[in-house]
């Protein structure tokens, strides 16, 4: 599927804020690129402006584009809870976003990468879709002749594995466990869901 390959410093820019992880030109220039950068006087954004960004932000941080985002929505909608909260946790359950949230790569983009191709294994099988939904219970490892994968090696070497509640790692095994859908209250992105779902419902 397509994606969003093009700078990455400049969309965090935008945000103000590290949407694709750690940024040094984020911490330099922390306003909005452009000719005029800071001093560029811009105008006050419409009620439709700032949904719109809220969503981009939201497809950029998870890596998703347009119709697969509005798809996730909708399975959200037609779900029994908060369609915001649902929907978090749809894209939380993606198979790239959970090999990312288990430290088994630096950022979505290389668990993406490392998913496409063929390093990863869900319940023992070789799984190369990243947009897998995963299922509590799932069981996530690193195939047998991908441990010695340089970008894998040290993503374990780093110790990022148990940052979070809905995820478990084994560094004997090599192997995690997708436990449960998180809380809203446990996924650290800044993303005011609530937005997102008002634009959709216009």
């Amino acid at each position: 599927m397509a994606r969003y390959t093009g700078p990455t410093s400049k969309i965090a820019r935008k945000f103000g804020e590290p949407i694709f992880g750690p940024d040094k030109v984020l911490e330099k220039k922390n306003y909005p690129p452009g000719m005029h950068g800071a001093n560029k006087r811009r105008k006050k954004s419409s009620e439709y402006g700032i949904q719109l960004r809220e969503k981009q932000k939201a497809k950029y941080t998870y890596g998703v584009l347009e119709r697969q985002f509005r798809n996730f929505f909708h399975k959200a909608q037609r779900s029994k809870g908060i369609t915001g909260e649902l929907l978090l946790q749809l894209l939380e359950s993606r198979l790239d976003n959970v090999v990312f949230r288990l430290g088994l790569a630096p950022t979505r983009a290389a668990a993406r990468q490392i998913v496409g191709h063929r390093h990863i294994t869900l319940n023992g099988n070789v799984m190369n879709i990243p947009s897998h939904i995963v299922k509590p219970g799932d069981v996530i490892a690193i195939r047998e002749k991908s441990k010695s994968l340089e970008v894998i090696t040290n993503s374990i070497a780093s110790g990022r594995h148990n940052l979070y509640s809905w995820v478990e790692w084994d560094n004997t095994s090599l192997a995690g466990k997708f436990l449960n859908r998180p809380n809203r209250d446990e996924i650290p992105e800044n993303i005011k869901e609530q937005l997102i779902v008002e634009l959709y419902s216009k």
